[in-house]
């Protein structure tokens, strides 16, 4: 094995040691920065009203602004929400995992209300990279997944672009990167026609 097979062997064990801690972090309540597809995110676990109010806090986020929520897959998204319209399948089957936030009509039972906004929908999506989406897998639990900044502020891409000062408020940050660089997708499908409300990294 040569010098490179060995550094990438270290970073993809660093990788998983990341994951597992910050597994172990969001079951128990906190809260997390880490990289997504698009960005830098920061998130809980949904189900814990008093993570997702710290995250509010923390973010000066208002509490009647709904967060974009992360899944691992279609049957997971399709347990916090009231139905996926037969027509909206072939979509999340073709850009799923990926840069495409769907917003559905919640589950309001099993969504707290400050996830939602006050509203009765859900932003959902299934992001492309294994941080994210290894730690929803592990805790069986979909997560917050709103950019990792203070409200108003710029989105971070890159690690540097993150506050020290928000960094200083989370149980853990995890480093790496994102790949787009850009937002995600978004539409409401929760009308028919479905409507596009911010244009992003994929193109629909």
């Amino acid at each position: 094995m040569n010098e490179r097979e060995k550094l990438q062997l270290k970073k993809i064990s660093n990788m998983n040691n990341d994951i597992k801690k910050a597994a172990e972090i969001v079951k128990k309540g906190g809260l997390i920065i880490f990289p997504t597809d698009t960005a830098f995110g920061i998130g809980c676990r949904i189900d814990n009203e008093d993570a997702v109010k710290r995250l509010f806090t923390i973010r000066k986020r208002p509490f009647n602004n709904p967060t974009p929520v992360l899944f691992s897959s279609i049957s997971m998204v399709e347990e916090y929400v009231t139905n996926i319209p037969e027509e909206v399948m072939p979509l999340l089957e073709k850009y799923w995992p990926g840069a495409l936030t769907v917003i559905l009509s919640a589950e309001i039972s099993k969504v707290p209300d400050l996830v939602r906004g006050g509203g009765l929908t859900l932003g959902c999506r299934i992001p492309k990279h294994e941080v994210p989406l290894e730690i929803v897998k592990s805790i069986g639990v979909p997560i917050i997944g709103t950019s990792a900044n203070f409200a108003g502020k710029p989105t971070p891409y890159y690690f540097e672009d993150l506050d020290k000062d928000l960094l200083k408020e989370v149980d853990l940050v995890i480093g790496g990167q994102a790949f787009e660089h850009k937002e995600s997708t978004v539409i409401d499908c929760t009308q028919n026609p479905w409507k596009i409300l911010r244009k992003g990294a994929v193109i629909i």
